[in-house]
């Protein structure tokens, strides 16, 4: 078994649901930090789901609707979020804003 430390960073500039993270068939993640940048000076709204593959595809809302102030960052997690063999981490911005968001996470194989 291995660990292994890793960042994602993703750039939405979509208002469509957009798969951040998802896991292979042999691992896990523990997401330890979601941290979201809003780019502009506009307001938009940022929404986070997980796809849990061991719940028939099930989608379930980790975040609904958090508002983004101008030129700010947010961090999204306070406790770590687990994703198991072929979960997904989707995200939904309210607009074509520009929002990045860093993900750190432990990969375990």
């Amino acid at each position: 078994m291995s660990n292994v430390y890793k960042f994602k960073g993703v750039a939405l500039a979509t208002a469509s649901e957009t798969s951040l993270l998802t896991t292979s068939s042999n691992e896990t993640l523990i997401v330890k930090s979601i941290r979201v940048t809003n780019n502009t000076s506009n307001t938009p709204t940022f929404s986070l789901d997980v796809l849990d593959s061991s719940a028939s595809n099930a989608e379930f809302t980790i975040l609904k609707t958090q508002s983004l102030a101008a030129n700010t960052s947010v961090e999204i997690l306070t406790v770590p979020l687990v994703l198991e063999s072929l979960d997904q981490l989707k995200a939904t911005v309210s607009s074509t804003d520009s929002v990045h968001i860093g993900i750190s996470y432990l990969n375990i194989t």
